[in-house]
């Protein structure tokens, strides 16, 4: 939700009860599968059964993802694509609080936080040169 609350103060489609939603959903799908007591006795089909997970949850991630990136031809200009991207971490968030990595998910979210709010200060005063040099 963290995440997310980034993206609701930069009024984005996307924010804390949507990527609170995807992060919980990824890890129940986590959770869920590798306390299931039949693949606890067999490690090799759980770990195969996690691969699965992993790969599932991020690859279908990205239709939500997707739905919020927006192009616009004629303007030559794509938006939406940093919460895609933020989407797509916060599913990653969700399977490492499911699988209990809490170091990563710590590292992750201080890193993810940085990147959106720390580099977004970071890469304000370019923007606004871009967009000015644009309008001509």
């Amino acid at each position: 939700m963290l995440l997310g609350l980034n993206r609701d103060l930069s009024n984005k489609p996307i924010g804390m009860r949507t990527l609170g939603l995807v992060s919980l959903g990824a890890a129940i799908v986590s959770v869920s599968t590798v306390h299931f007591q039949n693949l606890i006795d067999h490690p090799d089909a759980l770990s195969r059964v996690v691969q699965g997970i992993i790969q599932g949850v991020m690859a279908g991630i990205g239709f939500i993802g997707a739905g919020v990136i927006l192009r616009d031809t004629k303007e030559k200009t794509v938006k939406g694509l940093t919460t895609a991207a933020t989407v797509w971490v916060t599913a990653a968030l969700g399977i490492a609080c499911g699988l209990a990595a809490w170091q990563i998910v710590v590292l992750s979210v201080v890193l993810s936080v940085f990147l959106l709010v720390g580099v977004a200060w970071i890469e304000a005063p370019s923007t606004r040169t871009r967009a000015d040099t644009a309008r001509g």
